[in-house]
This record gives C-alpha cells, sequence and structure tokens, in this order.
C-alpha cells in the first residue's frame, strides 16, 4: 500500500535559498544557441561567472569534441576535477544524460565521484521522446549513490513520481547525508505543466522534512520561479531548461538568469545560500 502523502510537510522555509546552474544540458545543440556552454574551458569559465551571480550547485551535463551529449567517463572526471579546482561550488553530475544513453553508462557516471548527482523517479514522455526510468534501475541507482556517498537530488517530472520517492526511500532508507531534497522539473511537454497549482500539489506529495527546488521549463520558467520564491522553495535556473530571457531576447550567458534569481530571492528577504550553507542543508561532505 502507498504512504497516505497528503499528511506529509515539507521542511520549513530555511532563511536562504539554494540556486542550482543547469548550463548546458542535452537537448539543445551549439550550433542553434551560440552561447551555450559546451567545451571544458566555457564550462568551468562558466562556473566561475555563476558562482558569483549566487549560485551554490551546478548541475552537470558534459558534451564531447563534436558538441554532442556524452556520459564519457574520461570525461566526466576531468570535468569534476576542473571545476573542483576553479570553484567550491557542488558538483552534481547528471545521471540522466541524453534520451539515448544506455542504463549501464548513466550508473557508471557515479564513478566520477560527484559530490551529488540528480535521480529522476519515473519515465516520462519527454516531448516526442521517452526518458526511460523503470523501477528495476531508480533502484540500482539509489543504493549506488548510498554506496559511493553520492547525495541524490530526485528529480520529479510529474505528481505520481512522488510515491515512487516514498517507495525508494521505504525500501531502501534515507540517502547520504541523510537529507532529502528534490527538484520539482515543471514544463516539460508529457510531465506535470509550470504552473502555481501543480507546484503546489506535487510539495504536498513530499516526504516529511524534505527540502525541494523548482524548475521551470522554457516560458514557465519566471511562473515557476516567483511561485517557488512565494512557497517557501529553492530554485534551479539555466541553459539546460531555457535559452530566452525575455520575449525575443535570447539568453546571453547563464550568470544573467542566476543574477536575476539572485535578485527576486533577495527582495523575497531570501538571499542567495553559498556553497557551504547548501552542503549543510543537503548533507554533502567536502570533497576538496
Amino acid at each position: 500500500m502507498l504512504p497516505d502523502m497528503t499528511s506529509n510537510r515539507p521542511a520549513p522555509a530555511r532563511p536562504g535559498t539554494l540556486i542550482t546552474v543547469a548550463p548546458t544540458g542535452a537537448e539543445s545543440e551549439k550550433a542553434s544557441v551560440p552561447a551555450l556552454p559546451v567545451t571544458l574551458d566555457e564550462l568551468t569559465t562558466t562556473a566561475v561567472e555563476c558562482r558569483a551571480a549566487g549560485a551554490a550547485v551546478i548541475h552537470v551535463h558534459i558534451r564531447d569534441g563534436r558538441a554532442r551529449p556524452t556520459l564519457d567517463l574520461g570525461r566526466l572526471k576531468d570535468t569534476v576535477q576542473a571545476l573542483r579546482e576553479s570553484t567550491d561550488l557542488i558538483v552534481q553530475l547528471s545521471t540522466g544524460g541524453a534520451v539515448t544513453d544506455s542504463f549501464d553508462d548513466r550508473l557508471a557516471v557515479l564513478e566520477a565521484a560527484p559530490d551529488a548527482c540528480s535521480l529522476t523517479c519515473g519515465t516520462v514522455n519527454f516531448g516526442d521522446e521517452v526518458f526511460a526510468n523503470p523501477w528495476p534501475f531508480i533502484r540500482e541507482l539509489y543504493a549506488r549513490t548510498q554506496a559511493a556517498g553520492v547525495v541524490p537530488e530526485f528529480e520529479l517530472f510529474d505528481l505520481g513520481q512522488a510515491a515512487t520517492l516514498h517507495r525508494l526511500l521505504d525500501e531502501l532508507g534515507p540517502p547520504h547525508g541523510g537529507h532529502v531534497h528534490c527538484d520539482l522539473v515543471m514544463g516539460v511537454p508529457g510531465g506535470m505543466p509550470g504552473t502555481v497549482a501543480a507546484l503546489v500539489a506535487a510539495v504536498a506529495a513530499l516526504p516529511d522534512g524534505a527540502t525541494w527546488s523548482a524548475t521551470g521549463i522554457g516560458r514557465t520558467t519566471l511562473p515557476v520561479l516567483l511561485g517557488a520564491l512565494g512557497a517557501g522553495g529553492h530554485l534551479r535556473v539555466g541553459m539546460e531548461d531555457t535559452t530566452t530571457f525575455a520575449r525575443g531576447r535570447p539568453v546571453a550567458r547563464n550568470a544573467e538568469l542566476v543574477e536575476r534569481a539572485a535578485t527576486l530571492a533577495g527582495l523575497a528577504q531570501r538571499p542567495p545560500l553559498a556553497p557551504d550553507e547548501a552542503r549543510d542543508m543537503l548533507g554533502v561532505s567536502s570533497r576538496h
């Protein structure tokens, strides 16, 4: 029997706001989005700029020499090392990769020893494609994060995935670090809509004591950002999720998305958390 999620309450709002930047993703092409950081130098420069703008976590997808999405383990290790040398950001690797990546390659991401990783809690239609996350894969990935000492961020693309998160915690216990943090990914065609009503419903379904961030895809970026701040949540922004800053104006650099989020968080009297504060909140140990 599934738990009664309506009785659960998320953690109370913290005085600061965790800002995660997702600078690249696996969907946009460099030829169509010239400002997208795809080389290691571009990514580290972006990380430094976003840290200065108020980010505490960087959510990382990498590209190969032709700017195509890749999960090459050597490149992942080099990326983690370079980001640690250039900033004190929490390095969170994507285990989602691209929709074409194999389960084995996605599991192997943990061998790059990041501070944290994404962990998607269910299969979802992703535009015209399918982002596959069957239960055996989810369970195996979670068990490996516990064994490797990597803190997972539970990605929820739809409300039903909250039930999978409860099942995971019931079967395998708490994550490394002891704290549950989720990211509500909203506005993906096939997932939950990027509306305040959907956000409120998703937050009500989270485990007791969990913290959460919200991501609005495309034109839902600002409604989700403002709704998350008002509801006591945290933020994820970046060119993985939107390449448009305003109507008719492309994003020039990831840092301007972080700057906007930091400004709005300050207006809400919940200024950005520094990376050391974020580590304390998320249960991420230092690997420096």
